[in-house]
């Protein structure tokens, strides 16, 4: 039985097909010379173009090795291996609950040795307390219409989140000032995750900078977005989590992540913002 592939997935094949197609076009090879170039069927370039046969990396490879560039090939696999996964829809993700969710990344965050993550809306899964997580949670799975498992959920995101103490890892955290501001549970929570954040951010691994409200920005707010050593991007959205892994998308978020730091501030002066905003809960 063949499986069609969900809408994302195919104008991720037809946007790497029209790429392969305009690398042929500005060599000015034809499909014939090409698929003579590549040793296959000229058919199989058609195929290729019209987005109907996925390349295989060796395809690629040949492909631009056969338009003279070669340079090409490794942006081009990239966006080929992530065609399957690069917008998956949180309705699938979440079907079965959010349990599975926390668990399913553990893999990743075991091997990524430096984690780079912004966040302009809620505070840093790694750092949140179970009161704050629960909250959150929560809040997604009533959006969301999800089986309520926020309980599991939440023991998971605990689980996966010893990695900020245990074995050899790095953090580099951005929040907004805002995320300190935001009440997402009640005073009580707000009170002990503020207060967590004081206490994480002494972790020798940790690297935690607040971009103020004062003060001319070098880049505006975005949306919230982690990066995994220099290999993978998880950028979330309200409708999707997108998963990049090109070369040049990645680069991209590292660069975002660089000039965004350049408006952080840290050390006593993140700790000025944190107690400000524990002293606005007026307790």
């Amino acid at each position: 039985m063949t499986v069609h592939p969900s809408s994302s997935v195919q104008q991720a094949r037809e946007a790497l097909a029209a790429r392969l197609r305009d690398i042929r076009l500005d060599a000015g090879v034809t499909k014939r010379e090409l698929s003579k170039r590549c040793g296959w069927h000229e058919s199989k370039s058609s195929r290729i173009e019209n987005a109907r046969t996925p390349p295989s990396d060796a395809d690629i490879r040949a492909w631009c090795t056969a338009c003279g560039v070669e340079g090409h090939a490794l942006d081009l696999i990239a966006a080929n291996r992530q065609s399957a996964e690069m917008h998956v829809e949180w309705r699938r993700l979440q079907r079965t609950g959010l349990r599975q969710l926390q668990e399913s990344g553990k893999g990743l965050y075991e091997r990524t040795r430096l984690f780079r993550v912004y966040c302009s809306d809620v505070v840093p899964g790694f750092l949140q307390t179970p009161g704050y997580a629960e909250a959150l949670l929560r809040s997604i799975a009533s959006f969301r219409g999800t089986p309520d498992d926020v309980a599991f959920a939440v023991q998971a995101r605990m689980r996966r989140n010893a990695v900020v103490r245990e074995g050899d890892h790095r953090f580099a955290l951005l929040i907004e000032e805002s995320v300190l501001r935001y009440r997402i549970s009640d005073l009580d929570v707000m009170a002990g995750q503020l207060g967590q954040l004081l206490s994480l951010m002494s972790l020798p691994a940790v690297s935690l900078g607040i971009i103020p409200f004062t003060g001319q920005r070098s880049v505006w707010p975005m949306a919230t977005f982690s990066v995994f050593d220099d290999e993978r991007v998880h950028a979330d959205s309200l409708d999707a989590a997108s998963t990049l892994t090109q070369p040049s998308q990645v680069a991209l978020y590292v660069r975002a992540f660089e000039r965004l730091q350049q408006n952080a501030v840290y050390g006593a002066s993140a700790r000025s913002l944190i107690t400000g905003a524990l002293a606005s809960l007026d307790l």
